[in-house]
Parts: C-alpha cells; sequence; structure tokens
C-alpha cells in the first residue's frame, strides 16, 4: 500500500468541496490531476471512496469514517513539518482563515494584506463566506466570527465590538416618517436577514440591561448585510445593521439614523480557533495581528 500526502489532501479537498472541480479551484490544480490523485489513492487502499454517477460523486461511508482519523492526522504533522521550519526561517506552511463576506472584503482584506507582506514565505487562503462555518470538520485555522459566540470547544478571543445601527433612507422618512420607539419600530418593513430570525436580529437593551428581540415584518431580506443596506438605501424599509457596513452611507447621506434613544445591542467581533497544542506560531501570529489591527475598537465607528 502507497500513498502520498497530496493524496490525503486532495481527497479530504473533494470531500469538503463536494465536487472534483471545487477540489480544483481550492487547490488551484486540474480536475485531472485531482481525479487522478482520487484514483490512484483508492487504488493504494484498494477501496471506493466515492460513488460515481452521471457525473456526481457522493462519498461512500468508508470516506467518511476515513476523513475523521485522517484530519487529525494530517494536522498534527502539517504541525511537526512547519514547526520545524519555522525555528529555521520564520513562517512557513499554509494559513487558511474563515470570515463573513462584507467584513472581510470592506475591513479584513487589507489587515491581512499587510500580514501577508511581512511573511512571503506563508501561504494565506481566505474564505469570505456569510454561512456558519464548522471549524472542527472543515480545514480552516481560524474563522472570524460577528457576534455573540455560542458555547463550543473552540478557543476565541474578542477584538472589539461594533455597534449597530437602525437607519432608513431620507426618502423613506419623508414618505413614512421617523420610527422613536419600539412600538413605532413594528409599523414599519423592515430588510429582513435570511440567516437568522427576526427576533435574533431585532434585538435592543432595556434600561434594566435585559435583552429584547422583535419579531418584524419584512417585505425583502438578503444574507448579505451590503445588500441589506442597499435595499434601505433604495427605500425599501428600515434596516438594522453593523456600523461596519453602514458606515460610508451614513457618512455620504444615502442612509440615515433613526431610533437614536434605542439601543441595539453590539457586536462582539472574535476570532475562533480549535483547541490546539502547542499553539502553532503561524496562528499565534495572525491573531496577535489581528488584535494589534483592532486594539482601538471599531475604527469604522462614528
Amino acid at each position: 500500500m502507497r500513498w502520498t500526502i497530496e493524496e490525503i489532501r486532495t481527497f479530504l479537498d473533494v470531500l469538503d468541496a463536494g465536487s472534483v472541480s471545487g477540489a480544483a479551484a481550492r487547490s488551484n490544480l486540474s480536475k485531472s490531476v485531482v481525479s487522478k490523485r482520487i484514483a490512484d489513492f483508492e487504488a493504494a487502499l484498494g477501496t471506493a471512496l466515492f460513488r460515481r454517477h452521471a457525473g456526481r460523486i457522493t462519498p461512500t461511508e468508508s470516506a467518511e469514517e476515513l476523513a475523521l482519523r485522517l484530519r487529525p492526522a494530517l494536522t498534527e504533522i502539517t504541525r511537526a513539518v512547519e514547526s520545524a521550519a519555522w525555528g529555521m526561517a520564520g513562517l512557513r506552511g499554509t494559513l487558511a482563515i474563515s470570515a463573513p463576506m462584507s467584513f472581510g472584503i470592506r475591513h479584513l482584506s487589507p489587515v491581512i494584506a499587510e500580514f501577508a507582506l511581512q511573511h512571503p514565505d506563508l501561504e494565506i487562503l481566505l474564505d469570505y463566506d456569510d454561512q456558519f462555518i464548522d471549524l472542527v470538520r472543515g480545514r480552516f485555522d481560524l474563522a472570524i466570527r460577528i457576534g455573540q459566540l455560542p458555547d463550543s470547544r473552540l478557543i476565541a478571543r474578542k477584538f472589539c465590538e461594533d455597534p449597530r445601527v437602525v437607519v432608513a433612507s431620507p426618502h423613506y422618512i419623508t414618505q413614512r416618517g421617523e420610527p422613536e420607539t419600539l412600538a413605532d419600530l413594528q409599523a414599519h418593513p423592515c430588510i429582513g436577514y435570511l440567516n437568522l430570525q427576526s427576533s435574533s436580529v431585532w434585538q435592543f437593551l432595556r434600561e434594566d440591561g435585559s435583552v429584547v428581540g422583535l419579531s418584524l415584518d419584512s417585505r425583502i431580506s438578503a444574507n448579505n448585510g451590503e445588500a441589506m443596506r442597499d435595499m434601505a438605501i433604495a427605500g425599501l424599509g428600515i434596516a438594522l445593521l453593523p456600523m461596519f457596513i453602514a458606515h460610508d452611507a451614513l457618512t455620504s447621506g444615502h442612509l440615515m439614523r433613526i431610533a437614536r434613544d434605542l439601543k441595539p445591542t453590539s457586536l462582539p467581533i472574535s476570532a475562533v480557533w480549535r483547541p490546539v497544542k502547542p499553539m502553532p506560531m503561524k496562528l499565534r501570529a495572525i491573531i496577535d495581528h489581528l488584535a494589534k489591527a483592532f486594539s482601538d475598537g471599531a475604527p469604522w465607528a462614528l
């Protein structure tokens, strides 16, 4: 039985991506190379890892069980090799980071670019997606999370708190009037967020410090904050947005802040990672770099 680390990596990439083409795009390889590696790995193991039908592949039970054992083993091998290399010549290897789409593009990319320039031998993979990423099963070293963190086995470090603001377009306010109270908000159409229930988005602090959530009607909903902002600018309703998305539109006057006496809950911005010992130098370095970049709080806050 002969197999290679490259075949194992490719096998896990195909499993994660759900297709040969997806794995090829992730790893910057041709589909033929990916297919050959999978075929060679299956030949070495003497068993099929994927079912092929009409151009689609699905993993077998053996593949799922094998992946559960290979992921931590591959992580340990990679960590051992990279630790030896770092001791001689700085940060090397691969660092995979997941982050929400809007925050990643607008605010994280320049910070990561600065880090990449400081460590030219480190390969960095950025995946921007508003969907929840499972770090335990996924291939990422680090994820940026915005909002309250659920209890989990992950280690977390909070960088800052981002305020949220209730906003609407000047035209909308001219036509519909400005809501001032929680009861007023319920009489207005809101721009909904598809990834969370309305009552989980529209949350406000009472004077006693407790949190109240509102269920508001949404004429239009989106799964991305910038799309929600654009819908609000178009006058389709009110929106509750993080300041890192609303800031520029407020500054330009395309949106106006409303219901100023209300206190929306803020959004912690944190990094999370799997508990690994010893902590890889590349992981410690990027977390410290991000913490420094956001040490003065949310730099986009008004």
